[in-house]
Formats: C-alpha cells, sequence, structure tokens
C-alpha cells in the first residue's frame, strides 16, 4: 500500500494536525473525560502527543500504529525524531507522559501485557522555578479592574467600553484565584453552591474528578457578593460563580479568562505574557514565605504527589540567599 492510499485510509492523516481515526485513541479520549474528568487541556495535550506519534508511524514505518506490538526500540525512534525536530524536553516529556497513560489504559483493557516505555531514557528537564508576581504586583493587578473602569469615565477609548458589573466581576475572579489557588479550569468550573460563605470555604472540583475544601479570604468572598449584588438576578445552585456574560447564565471560558488576563496585566504594568497559573504560583509562594508547610500547601493546592509543591521551595529558598548575600558581613 502506497503512502498516499494509507493517507486516505486513516482519513488523511498524514496531513499536519490531523487528526488520527484510531479507535483505542479515541476510546482513551472519551475515558479521560468520563471515567477520570480530566481538564480540558490533559484531553487536548494527551490527544495531540497519541495523534503525534500515530502519524509519525505512518510516515516513518508506512503503516498505522500496532499499540499492541509496538516495541522500546519503536519508542527509542520516536525520541530521536523529536530531538531532530529541536522540540524542547519539557514538550517530550509531556508527549510521554501522555503515552504513559494511554499504555496504562491499555493494560487495564487487556490489550498489551507491560509498558514499551517503561524505563525509557528521556531528554532530563530544564531546572526552571516557577514565575509569580510579589505581594505588590499582585496588589497592583487586583486594582487592575477599577483603574480601567475609571479611565474610560474620564476619558472613552476606541472599542467596547468595560460595565462595572463587568468590572466587579473581573475583581471577584482575580480575587478568588490568589485567595483560593485555583486553576483557571476549577475557577471556570465553581457553582454558587461550592461557596460555604459563612465558614470561608470554597469546594473545588480539581483534577480526576476530586475534590478539595480551600479556605477563602474574606476580599474574595466579599468581591462576590458585590458582583451578585450589581447582577438583574443573584445566581444560585449549581448555576456558575461567574458568568461569561451579565445577562446569561453560562460560565466564563479559560479562554476569556485568559484575554482579560491580559489587558489587566498590561493595564498594571505587568508582563501581559504571564498566564491565569502564575496567579496560583503567586498563591503557593507567597504561603510558603510566610511560614506554611509544605503539606498543607500541597493539599491546598490539590497536588497529588509532594514533589510537584517542592519547586516553590527552591523559589523561597533562591530568595533567602539573595537576601543572605546582600546583608551578612561574610556572605
Amino acid at each position: 500500500m502506497n503512502k498516499a492510499s494509507l493517507a486516505r485510509r486513516q482519513g488523511d492523516a498524514g496531513a499536519p494536525g490531523a487528526e488520527i481515526r484510531d479507535q483505542w485513541i479515541q476510546k482513551f479520549l472519551a475515558h479521560l473525560a468520563t471515567d477520570r474528568g480530566a481538564s480540558v487541556y490533559t484531553q487536548r495535550n494527551y490527544a495531540q502527543a497519541l495523534n503525534e506519534i500515530a502519524r509519525w508511524h505512518l510516515a516513518e514505518r508506512k503503516s498505522p500504529a500496532d499499540w499492541e506490538k509496538l516495541q522500546r526500540d519503536d519508542f527509542r525512534a520516536y525520541v530521536r525524531f523529536l530531538g531532530r525536530n529541536k522540540l524542547s524536553r519539557a514538550a517530550t516529556q509531556l508527549r510521554f507522559s501522555g503515552l504513559r497513560t494511554f499504555y496504562k489504559f491499555l493494560m487495564r483493557q487487556g490489550v498489551v501485557e507491560s509498558l514499551p516505555i517503561k524505563n525509557l531514557s528521556l531528554p532530563k528537564l530544564e531546572k526552571r522555578l516557577p514565575r509569580f508576581l510579589t505581594r505588590e504586583q499582585m496588589g497592583d493587578l487586583l486594582a487592575a479592574p477599577a483603574r480601567l473602569l475609571a479611565s474610560q469615565k474620564l476619558k472613552p477609548g476606541p472599542g467596547r467600553p468595560i460595565s462595572a458589573e463587568v468590572c466587579a466581576r473581573d475583581v471577584a475572579v482575580l480575587e478568588t484565584i490568589y485567595s483560593c489557588g485555583l486553576r483557571i479550569s476549577e475557577l471556570c468550573g465553581l457553582r454558587v453552591e461550592d461557596i460555604d460563605f459563612n465558614e470561608q470555604i470554597v469546594r473545588v472540583r480539581g483534577k480526576g474528578k476530586k475534590e478539595r475544601l480551600v479556605p477563602a479570604g474574606a476580599p474574595a468572598l466579599a468581591a462576590i457578593q458585590k458582583y451578585w449584588a450589581m447582577l438583574l438576578k443573584a445566581p444560585a445552585g449549581i448555576q456558575p460563580v461567574f458568568c461569561a456574560d451579565t445577562r446569561k447564565a453560562g460560565p466564563l471560558s479559560p479562554l476569556q479568562l485568559s484575554r482579560r488576563l491580559k489587558n489587566y496585566l498590561a493595564i498594571a504594568g505587568l508582563d501581559p505574557g504571564l498566564t491565569p497559573h502564575k496567579l496560583r504560583h503567586s498563591y503557593a509562594t507567597h504561603l510558603l514565605d510566610a511560614g506554611a508547610d509544605l503539606r498543607s500547601v500541597q493539599e491546598l493546592l490539590g497536588h497529588a504527589h509532594l514533589i510537584t509543591t517542592q519547586v516553590y521551595t527552591h523559589v523561597t529558598t533562591e530568595r533567602l540567599k539573595k537576601a543572605y548575600d546582600a546583608a551578612h558581613p561574610r556572605a
């Protein structure tokens, strides 16, 4: 069978970015969405990783990937292929994280008996400290929506102006992310019934359908109540805490939140390239700086493994070293 015929058989799978029509990939992605409750980002990343290796196999080996028969040498060849295409170490690790989870699924389904990528040598990740905002920078960001509203009143500019209701919502969004250390998907998925104003506790639905309870600060709760008070009808029950539109009940989307954050970062004089996840980094770093223990921060963040949380200790340690070097007479 020639390459053109194979491409037609796979739905033009040889084209860059094309989706492979593989029954096990589709079953796995359905499993991620329904059984594991994986975030849209995890689903997207794993789908991309599996479709990429399936396209590589089709192009290099001239046949669709047979997951049951692939051996470690096949995956070694794929690692070399990624290296030749100058893929970053983090991107390579992400692809094999998807493959590892996929093969564990195949093992549970009885398709394979073992992991062919077990103990496979992968490029080690570069040590990169998480970026975060200082307390002062965080204060500037939290004040940015109100600054935008005030500036529009003084000098109306081009484009659709921000309303007082949207301003109140965005203040509440930023306060809640920082107060509770939420992932963007967790914030967008918050329901009214998840908030206990009396106990100042928020129930968060995290990765893999895992729930956790996190404290919420008084400023965040007050901002939410102020936002709700400005709506035509306050949301209740299973309705979203933050709506995409002040006239509709649909939840705020991650994309919408990211776009608005970029604007507020620019207004605050900060890097517009910072993602909502950096606010979560700021939350963790500030907790540890103030003396919170690592295990507590792990639970608050919803990390399954302590090693994921330990990266923040490097941030605080580096800052301590700089303070020591600057202050100690014999540093």
